[in-house]
């Protein structure tokens, strides 16, 4: 799933790979998938694209926009896949939408679980592309401890920490899986509840939101995730590549659970439930 890192990282892939090529045709999807979400009329899209040039792509918190000559955007965000060859060989068996460029490249998107595919001009109304766009980032100057405890403040109910930062996009970028090595590193469990946290407790999870994405983004997103050259190059260290392993700290279990609609890593001893 595409969360900050993977966001940034994507943004920064296209602009180095696909700005300046010229879209030469579209495909639609060949394969109906119910939790694809498409922005407008997918049937406008072939019209809308085709002999556009890419001018530039950004990621910002769990979306990629590309952008095109004429006010043009591609939006996709957290649960799109990205496949991108030369090699006319590869290009998956079911996709969402295709495109072939200039240079006989193409671009196909596919969705496994869930996700949006958003083409259009103007504008795009979407809650949680406007909080990607519009919150504070958590890589911001701007996010900083006051913001933090303000953010914590605002909850009417006692919640949990995974719900805090997890959920509704609180905060642009961070979902269930970049929390994982976020709370092992502060170490918080992730089913703690806001209220039982200490002064310091809140100062370690700020520090580590900013050090873990920063080192994720760095490595050009995380090792679970598909960017447009492959995997990311951040070892994860709660995932579903690591559970099986000891913790890196203390060499105990790592709990592997359902919580909350998602799964959830920790350690026991690291991570004690207060």
């Amino acid at each position: 799933m595409i969360e900050l890192p993977e966001a940034i990282t994507l943004g920064r892939q296209i602009n180095e790979t696909l700005c300046g090529r010229t879209i030469t045709d579209v495909f639609n999807s060949n394969s109906p998938h119910r939790f694809t979400f498409f922005y407008g009329d997918p049937l406008t899209y072939n019209e809308l694209l085709t002999g556009k040039k890419i001018l530039s792509a950004e990621g910002c918190g769990i979306f990629v926009d590309i952008i095109l000559e004429d006010d043009i955007r591609i939006s996709l965000n957290d649960g799109v896949n990205f496949h991108y060859s030369k090699d006319a060989s590869k290009i998956p068996p079911k996709y969402q939408l295709l495109l072939t460029f200039d240079d006989e490249s193409f671009l196909a998107l596919t969705v496994a679980m869930y996700g949006m595919i958003a083409v259009y001009q103007g504008e795009f109304h979407n809650k949680y592309y406007s909080k990607s766009l519009n919150s504070v980032s958590p890589m911001s100057e701007l996010f900083d401890k006051t913001y933090f405890e303000n953010l914590i403040n605002k909850e009417t109910k006692n919640i949990s920490v995974k719900a805090l930062l997890a959920t509704e996009q609180r905060i642009p970028g961070i979902g269930n899986g970049v929390l994982q090595d976020i709370l092992f590193q502060a170490p918080i469990n992730p089913k703690r509840k806001i209220l039982s946290l200490a002064d310091q407790d809140k100062i370690n999870i700020l520090k580590s939101i900013k050090s873990t994405l920063r080192a994720m983004i760095e490595a050009g997103g995380r090792d679970t995730e598909k960017t447009l050259y492959g995997g990311g190059g951040y070892k994860t260290l709660m995932s579903k590549n690591t559970y099986r392993d000891p913790c890196p700290r203390c060499h105990g279990s790592i709990v592997k659970e359902n919580y909350m609609g998602g799964t959830v890593y920790y350690c026991r001893n690291c991570q004690p439930l207060k």
